[in-house]
C-alpha cells in the first residue's frame, strides 16, 4: 500500500490512498487519509494485525509530522476508532487551501471533512463573488466556508442535523468568518423535503449546492428523493443561477442525475463534470463522486 503514496506535500489535509475505487488489488478494502497530526486508516473488513502494524510504521515514518496513527473499523458496529501508534489525539484542526477545519476522532463515522470534495469546494470559492448561496445538506458548512472566503454575499446552510450545524458555525468561527454570521451566514437545522417555506425565504439564489447523503433511514434515498429537490429549483434560484449538484452513490452514475434534471426541470443546462482530486482513482466509470455543473436559464415569458 505505502508505495502506491505519490504524495510529497503534507500541508494539506488529503487521501494518501484510495484503494474503495478498486484501482488496486486486494486493497479495496483500505482507504488512508492525513489530517494533521493524525493518519488515519480506514478499514471496510478484518485484516491480519502484523500486515496493520507494518504498514502503521511505514506511514508514520513517510509524514515526518505525524504524531498519531489511528485505525477506523467501518465493518463494526459503531465503526470504532483506535490509536495504534503515537498520541492519542481526538480533536485537531487541518487545513485546505487555506482553510481550516475542526476534526474529530472516534465519536463518529466521519470526521467532518469529505476530502473527495476539494475540487468542488475550490470551484465554489472561485465563483462565489456577491452571490447568494444554498448549501443543502450543509453538514459542518465546508462550502459556507469556501463560498464566504470568496466573497459571497450570504450563504444559507440548510441540515436536518443541528449537532452538525453547530460544527459549522465553529468552522466559521475558527475561520475569523464569524462576525459575518447572522445577516450574511444562516444555519437552519429542518428538514429540506418539508421545510420549503423556510428555504425560499432567504433566496432567490445564484448558486446551488445540493451534496446529499446516498441513503440515511428515515430521512433520505437519494434515488427516489433526488427528484423532489430539482423539481424546486424553480422555486429557488435566479434566472441564469448556476447548480452544484453532486451524487455519492457508488450504485448510480451520472446519467442518472442527468435523466433527474432533465425530466424534472428541463431549463437546466449541462456545462461541466468537475474532475475528482488524482489521488480518487476508480477502476469502474460512475462508481466515485460525481460533481456536475449546471446553469439555470428558464425561457423568457412574453
Amino acid at each position: 500500500m505505502i508505495k502506491h503514496i505519490t504524495s510529497t506535500d503534507f500541508t494539506d489535509a488529503q487521501r494518501l490512498f484510495h484503494g474503495r475505487g478498486h484501482a488496486y488489488p486486494n486493497l479495496s478494502h483500505v482507504n488512508v487519509d492525513w489530517l494533521a497530526p493524525v493518519i488515519l486508516i480506514t478499514l471496510y473488513q478484518a485484516v491480519d494485525n502484523e500486515w496493520l502494524m507494518e504498514q502503521a510504521s511505514a506511514l508514520k515514518n513517510l509524514v515526518k509530522s505525524c504524531s498519531s496513527v489511528q485505525v477506523q473499523h467501518r465493518y463494526e458496529k459503531f465503526s470504532p476508532t483506535i490509536t495504534v501508534l503515537g498520541d492519542q489525539v481526538n480533536h485537531t484542526i487541518v487545513s485546505e487551501q487555506g482553510l481550516n477545519y475542526h476534526i474529530e476522532f472516534g465519536k463518529a463515522q466521519n470526521s467532518g471533512l469529505f476530502l473527495d470534495m476539494r475540487n468542488g469546494r475550490q470551484w465554489l470559492r472561485e465563483n462565489s463573488l456577491g452571490k447568494n448561496v444554498l448549501n443543502l445538506f450543509a453538514y459542518t458548512c465546508a462550502f459556507s466556508l469556501n463560498a464566504i472566503a470568496g466573497g459571497a454575499s450570504k450563504a444559507v446552510n440548510i441540515d436536518l442535523s443541528k449537532a452538525s450545524l453547530s460544527k459549522g458555525r465553529e468552522n466559521h468561527q475558527l475561520n475569523e468568518l464569524a462576525k459575518k454570521q447572522g445577516k450574511q451566514v444562516v444555519f437552519e437545522g429542518v428538514d429540506i423535503f418539508k421545510s420549503n417555506s423556510r428555504i425560499k425565504k432567504y433566496g432567490p439564489y445564484d448558486i446551488l449546492v445540493c451534496d446529499p447523503p446516498s441513503f440515511q433511514k428515515g430521512s433520505v434515498n437519494i434515488e427516489r428523493d433526488y427528484a423532489k429537490i430539482i423539481r424546486r429549483i424553480p422555486q429557488w434560484m435566479n434566472p441564469g443561477a448556476t447548480l452544484m449538484l453532486c451524487l455519492n452513490s457508488p450504485d448510480l452514475d451520472e446519467q442518472f442525475l442527468k435523466a433527474e434534471v432533465a425530466r424534472e426541470c428541463p431549463d437546466c443546462r449541462f456545462e461541466q463534470r468537475l474532475d475528482n482530486p488524482e489521488v480518487f482513482k476508480e477502476a469502474h466509470q460512475g462508481k466515485g463522486l460525481k460533481v456536475l455543473i449546471y446553469t439555470y436559464q428558464p425561457e423568457k415569458v412574453e
